[in-house]
């Protein structure tokens, strides 16, 4: 067991070294996130959700990095990573809405300039929609129209068609710390 310590404590010690500083990368990033959340008082479940995707976007850094640790080559994982990223695209190029809705809930993180419990209008000529934002989510909206229908809505709908503010109204969720 010794041996097989000495033999490897390289790669123990970058190992350690790689896992230290991603934690301490991500420790940054979501305190950035949390940060922009509370200047922007984006609600504390759009928050947690863009803490999820900070821990994928670590979690493959870190698999690639320790991979080049433990001596694949840059040969070996370019393989191993076109053909994972070659598979995945066929099968998103099958949902591609999914990913759109995904990318759009992203961009409604950092630029949407409405919050929980405003009150929208939705100009669109076939069917123009005003209602009460009541959860953002990762591919969709909650509106309730002043009749009381639940309408679920693309992300990448809103990010598409005309929006305006008609009034702000106070949700009681608004303004919890997300941690």
């Amino acid at each position: 067991m010794k041996e097989l310590f000495l033999e490897n404590l390289n790669q123990i010690i970058y190992t350690a070294v790689v896992i230290l500083v991603l934690l301490i990368i991500q420790s940054i990033m979501k305190k950035a996130a949390h940060r922009i959340g509370k200047q922007s008082e984006i609600h504390v479940t759009r928050i947690r959700l863009m803490f999820k995707y900070i821990n994928i976007l670590v979690t493959i850094i870190a698999i690639f990095l320790l991979a080049l640790t433990w001596g694949y080559g840059a040969e070996d994982l370019a393989l191993i990573f076109s053909s994972v990223f070659a598979i995945i695209g066929v099968a998103m190029f099958a949902i591609w809405s999914i990913l759109s809705n995904i990318t759009a809930g992203i961009i409604l993180f950092f630029s949407f300039p409405y919050k929980i419990g405003s009150r929208i209008k939705i100009h669109d000529k076939d069917l123009p929609i005003e209602a009460v934002i009541e959860d953002i989510r990762a591919f969709h909206l909650h509106l309730r129209t002043l009749d009381g229908e639940l309408i679920t809505y693309p992300n990448n709908l809103i990010l598409q068609k005309a929006v305006s503010l008609v009034a702000k109204e106070t949700s009681a969720d608004e303004g919890k710390d997300a941690l």
